[in-house]
C-alpha cells in the first residue's frame, strides 16, 4: 500500500502537470479571439486553422517551441509562443516541418526568440530530412528590439541562409504567403522551391509609407506587390490562389508529388511490444521536488517494449544505466541516471544522479559502441553533476568526465535526450544537452535546468563572501549577506523552473510523462530518416 508521502508526492506532480497542460492552452490562443476575429474579417485564417486544414485527417502535430518568448518581452505586451507556430505533422502521408506565423501577436512581428525558434525548426528539419511548409503572414522585424534580432548568427538573416542551404542539399520547402511578407522577410519566400500567394497578401521589400519615405514614389499596395502583380508582372510566384482554404489544399496536393509519398503508403509499420508497465506507473517513481529515489529501470519499463532491456556492464559504473533496448520497434541505445543509491565493489556507496569516473567511462564506451553499429541514442537526464571531493578528483573524475563529453560531441548518430528531472551543471554537458546538438531535447513539468541547484548556490555565494568577510572585507553585514542569499536563492529556484528554460529555446517541447513513450515513437520515426549529404551547389534559384 502507497504511504501517505507517496500519495502527495504523486498528487504533488500530478498538479504540476495539470498546470502545465492548462498554461499550454492559453498559449495556444496566441492573441486571443480579438486577434482571431481580425484575421477573419480580413478573410484569412488563424495560424492554428491553417495548419489543421494542411494535415492529413487526425494527423498529429508534435508542437516546438510552444513556450517560446514566454514572460520574457514583457515590457511590450504578451508574446505567445513568439508570435509562430512549429511542429511537424503528416501532410500526405509525408511528415513535414510547418512553420506558420502567427499575425494575431504583434502582427507576426519577429521577435529574438522568433528567430531562434524557426532557426531550430529549420535545424531539425535539415537533420531529419523533414520538407518544409512556411505559411507566411508577417509584417517583419519588431523593430524597437532590432538590434537584438538583426545581425548575429542566430538571427534574423540565419534563417534566410538556411534557406539555401537546406534547398542545396535537396530538402524541399514550400512558402505560401497568406498576408504580410515585407521587408528582409521577402527573401524567404523567394529562396523556396514553390511559392504561393492568396489574394490581397503583400510580398514586398518595403510597404507603400516606406516607398514614399524613400524614394518619394507613390503606389498602392496591390501594384508595389501584391499577389497578381508577382503572379502576372514579375513572375515571382508560382501559384496565385484566391483564399487560405484554395491555397491549403494546393499545397496539399503539391506535397503529394513527392515520390516519398508514394513510398509513405506502402512503408511497413513497425511491431512492438507494449511496455512492462502502464504509463502512469511513472508518477509513482518521481516526485515534483527531485528528492526521491527510483530505479532507472522501473522508469524505463513504462518507456521501452517489454522484453527488450541488454543492460550494457550491469555491474559496473552502476550510477548511469546503459542499455540497447526497442522502443516501438526501433532499436536504440539508453543512458539514464540511476537513481538510488547503489554499492560498489571497488568505491562502497555511491549516490544516485550522480556521475563517477566508472560510469563516466562506461557511458563513453557505450556511446562509442552506438556510433559503431549506428543506433540511436536516447538519454535520460535526472542528474545532480559529477561527483566532487578529494577521492573523486583522485579517481580521474575529470579525465573521464572529458571522456564521455568528447563521446557525445562527435557522436554521429541521432540523439533524444529527456529531462525527467534535475539537469545540473557538467552533467547537462555530458548526457547530451542543448549544447551537444540532440535531434530532439525535451523535458517533463518537473524539470530543473541550472549550472546548479538554488541551494547550493546561494550557500555557496554565502560561504565565499562570509570568509571575505572573515579576513576583513567588511563591506557587507552579516544581515545583508542573509538578504543576499535569500535573493541568490529566489533568483535561481525562478530560473531551473523548465519554463524559463523552454523559454529560451534550451528544451524544444514540455510533455507529459505518461506521454513518453508516444512522443519518443514518433521522433524515432523522424531521426530515422537518412540525414542529407552536403555538397557544393546552388540548389533551387528562382529566375
Amino acid at each position: 500500500m502507497a504511504s501517505r508521502s507517496d500519495s502527495a508526492s504523486r498528487n504533488a506532480l500530478r498538479e504540476r502537470c495539470e498546470a502545465i497542460i492548462q498554461e499550454e492552452e492559453i498559449l495556444r490562443e496566441g492573441g486571443g479571439k480579438v486577434g482571431q476575429e481580425r484575421q477573419r474579417k480580413m478573410g484569412r485564417l488563424p495560424a492554428r486553422e491553417r495548419i489543421a486544414h494542411l494535415l492529413d485527417r487526425d494527423a498529429q502535430f508534435f508542437e516546438l517551441g510552444l513556450w517560446a518568448a514566454y514572460k520574457m518581452y514583457e515590457q511590450w505586451g504578451s508574446v505567445p509562443a513568439a508570435g509562430a507556430v512549429a511542429g511537424i505533422g503528416n501532410v500526405a502521408g509525408i511528415p513535414c516541418m510547418i512553420i506558420a506565423n502567427d499575425a494575431t501577436v504583434k502582427a507576426g512581428a519577429f521577435f529574438p526568440q522568433t528567430a531562434k525558434k524557426l532557426i531550430r525548426a529549420q535545424r531539425i528539419a535539415f537533420e531529419c530530412a523533414l520538407p518544409i511548409i512556411y505559411l507566411v503572414d508577417s509584417s517583419g522585424v519588431f523593430l524597437p528590439m532590432q538590434d537584438e534580432i538583426f545581425p548575429d548568427e542566430d538571427d534574423f538573416g540565419r534563417i534566410f541562409r538556411n534557406n539555401s542551404v537546406i534547398s542545396a542539399a535537396g530538402i524541399p520547402q514550400f512558402a505560401a504567403i497568406m498576408g504580410n511578407c515585407v521587408a528582409g522577410g521577402a527573401y524567404l519566400p523567394v529562396l523556396c522551391d514553390k511559392i504561393l500567394m492568396t489574394e490581397g497578401s503583400g510580398l514586398y521589400l518595403a510597404g507603400p509609407s516606406l516607398v514614399k519615405a524613400a524614394i518619394g514614389q507613390v503606389v498602392d499596395a496591390e501594384e508595389l506587390g501584391g499577389a497578381q502583380m508577382h503572379a502576372e508582372v514579375s513572375g515571382t510566384v508560382d501559384f496565385y490562389e484566391k483564399d487560405d482554404p484554395s491555397c491549403l489544399k494546393r499545397l496539399r496536393s503539391l506535397v503529394a508529388h513527392l515520390p516519398e509519398a508514394e513510398a509513405t503508403k506502402n512503408a511497413a509499420v513497425k511491431k512492438a511490444n507494449p511496455p512492462a508497465q502502464g504509463p502512469d506507473a511513472i508518477y509513482d517513481l518521481v516526485s515534483l521536488d527531485g528528492q526521491k529515489q527510483y530505479d532507472a529501470r522501473d522508469l524505463l519499463a513504462s518507456i521501452i517494449d517489454a522484453d527488450s532491456l541488454d543492460e550494457y556492464k550491469a555491474d559496473y559504473g552502476k550510477t548511469l544505466v546503459t542499455a540497447y533496448a526497442r522502443l516501438g520497434g526501433h532499436s536504440v541505445g539508453i543512458v539514464a541516471n540511476q537513481r538510488h543509491q547503489v554499492r560498489t565493489k571497488k568505491a562502497g556507496i555511491q549516490m544516485g544522479g550522480v556521475i563517477y569516473s566508472d560510469s563516466a567511462d562506461k557511458a563513453a564506451r557505450f556511446v562509442m559502441d552506438c556510433n559503431q553499429t549506428g543506433l540511436p541514442i536516447i538519454f535520460f537526464q535526472d542528474v545532480t553533476g559529477f561527483m566532487v571531493g578529494r577521492d573523486a578528483e583522485q579517481s580521474g573524475i575529470i579525465r573521464s568526465g572529458a571522456k564521455l563529453v568528447n563521446a557525445v560531441s562527435n557522436s554521429v548518430v541521432p540523439k533524444i535526450t529527456v529531462v525527467v528531472g534535475g539537469s545540473f551543471g557538467a552533467g547537462n554537458y555530458a548526457l547530451c544537452g542543448k549544447a551537444y546538438d540532440p535531434r530532439f531535447i525535451l523535458a517533463w513539468p518537473n524539470a530543473r535546468y541550472a549550472v546548479m541547484g538554488a541551494a547550493q548556490a546561494s550557500d555557496t555565494v554565502f560561504s565565499v563572501l562570509a570568509r571575505s568577510r572573515e579576513r576583513g572585507d567588511k563591506k557587507a553585514t552579516s544581515e545583508e549577506l542573509e538578504q543576499l542569499r535569500a535573493k541568490v536563492k529566489e533568483t535561481y529556484e525562478e530560473q531551473t523552473d523548465i519554463r524559463y528554460g523552454a523559454a529560451r529555446g534550451w528544451v524544444d517541447a514540455i510533455i507529459q510523462p505518461h506521454e513518453t513513450r508516444e512522443v519518443l515513437m514518433r521522433l524515432l520515426g523522424y531521426v530515422s530518416r537518412p540525414m542529407p549529404k552536403a555538397r557544393f551547389h546552388m540548389g533551387v534559384v528562382q529566375v
